[in-house]
């Protein structure tokens, strides 16, 4: 997070108490001053806070100026929340503001709050949020493309026959979509959708987002996983995937197609000529032309 500007010298002082609930605070992904005015308010006034990362949500309180003054913040992550889930639920119970924070973005969104909120709910106490930036939403505004209809991904599915359910899944969604990926992990998944839902889908690949070295690389599927191919990635991944195309293509011209390459090549990569050829994901492909080989045989 970058430090843009000083803490004012006298720093922000809690305000009027806040009602009893659970609040939800957006913080920046990388800018400070993209912080909200309300969010810092929150933050100058609960009771509680609680945070993903407590040394991040200690640094941009200090950017900006709000004391701790004293107050419990507790860390809460993946690893401790069925321990400090009732600790949090017994201090709104007893009538106080407790403010949670996620590490980057927010809160709920690929992120532990979000068993906290259901936890809030079942138990019948107020949740409210304090909007602000999220990574998701930024890769889609500056992606070009269609924001109509878009859906949350999040992350892929790190076991091979999971994985391939969610690209099956979510490969016919008739909307954008916003996944989060590893930049150690972002050729592989490119590979993957170029390989399930076919290179020609349009693509942009969000990297760093408000940080210093940001950068959006737009293209279709197969061109973003070739730039990728020579070097390493570094940062926060966000990649967001066009609508499927409205290819239309004849069966009987599939299988003519798949004829002639099964006569000059093996299955494998007769399939991705014909794939690439008239724009189909090539794991589609693949298995007509095993149908096909099998059908020739008898």
């Amino acid at each position: 997070m970058h430090d843009e500007f000083e803490a004012a010298d006298a720093g922000i002082a809690r305000q009027k108490p806040l009602a009893a609930g659970l609040y939800l605070v957006a913080t920046p992904i990388g800018a400070a001053r993209d912080i909200t005015l309300r969010a810092l308010d929150i933050l100058a006034s609960a009771d509680v806070l609680a945070a993903e990362d407590t040394r991040t949500l200690r640094h941009l309180m200090e950017i900006h100026g709000v004391k701790l003054a004293g107050r419990p913040l507790l860390a809460y992550h993946d690893h401790n929340g069925a321990e400090v889930r009732p600790r949090i639920l017994r201090a709104l119970a007893e009538g106080k503001s407790v403010a949670y924070a996620s590490e980057a973005g927010t809160p709920v969104v690929a992120d532990p709050g979000y068993q906290l909120a259901r936890a809030v709910i079942d138990a019948g106490l107020p949740v409210t949020a304090a909007p602000g930036p999220s990574a998701a939403i930024m890769a889609l505004s500056i992606s070009g493309l269609p924001s109509d209809r878009f859906m949350f991904a999040g992350f892929p599915p790190a076991q091979a026959g999971a994985r391939a359910r969610w690209l099956d899944e979510i490969g016919t969604v008739p909307a954008s979509l916003v996944i989060y990926e590893s930049p150690k992990r972002i050729y592989r998944l490119l590979g993957e959708l170029c390989e399930a839902w076919g290179e020609m889908r349009e693509a942009a690949l969000c990297r760093e987002l408000t940080k210093r070295f940001e950068e959006v690389r737009r293209g279709t599927l197969g061109s973003l996983r070739d730039s990728l191919a020579d070097g390493a990635v570094k940062g926060e991944i966000a990649l967001v995937v066009g609508r499927p195309l409205a290819v239309v293509v004849d069966a009987a011209d599939i299988d003519t197609a798949l004829r002639d390459a099964l006569g000059r090549l093996r299955v494998k990569d007769a399939a991705e000529e014909v794939a690439n050829a008239l724009g189909l994901p090539k794991r589609d492909v693949y298995q007509r032309a095993l149908a096909l080989k099998d059908e020739d045989a008898t």
